[in-house]
């Protein structure tokens, strides 16, 4: 049985998580080390990492925000992070690919979601490429469909999880 953590990144971790996003996001569409440096400073909290033996397996991290779509300057500006804000907004999830397979996804989807839930948020917020709203969805995440965000060039559809309304 393989051991599993997830803990809060650490500032420590802006390496790593460079890499791992590198893995998992083209060019155009992934954060560099700055960029998730910057995410770490202003939300440490909303930053998960699930290892597997000790290995960075997965990730998920976001802001929070008191705006209810998400949009392209929230990925380029972590100052617009809003600890008071409603919604938690999704930047990235992704799962290093020797670890795919493994139900890492949803865990970590999973214990986003119960920590949004414990700080009241209203819910959780994600974009996604069209191929991936049925995997989204198998985890209660509503298509509101294709959005504005133009993000590495591509085609996004809005997803949204509802934890409560106001």
């Amino acid at each position: 049985m393989n051991k599993i953590e997830i803990r809060c990144a650490r500032q420590s971790d802006a390496a790593a998580l460079a890499l791992a996003e590198a893995e998992c996001f083209n060019t155009a569409e992934r954060a560099n080390e700055e960029r998730i440096a910057q995410r770490l400073a202003a939300f440490p909290r909303h930053f998960l990492l699930l290892f597997e033996d000790g290995k960075l397996a997965a990730y998920i991290d976001g802001a929070v925000t008191k705006e209810k779509d998400l949009t392209d300057d929230m990925f380029e500006d972590a100052a617009l992070h809003d600890e008071n804000g409603g919604w938690q907004m999704i930047f990235g999830l992704g799962v290093l690919p020797p670890f795919r397979g493994k139900g890492y996804a949803a865990r970590l989807l999973k214990e986003f979601e119960r920590l949004a839930g414990s700080e009241g948020r209203l819910g959780l917020v994600l974009t996604c490429k069209p191929q991936l709203v049925t995997f989204y969805a198998k985890y209660g995440y509503a298509d509101e469909g294709v959005c504005a965000s133009s993000h590495g060039g591509a085609v996004w559809h809005q997803m949204r999880l509802t934890l409560r309304t106001k």
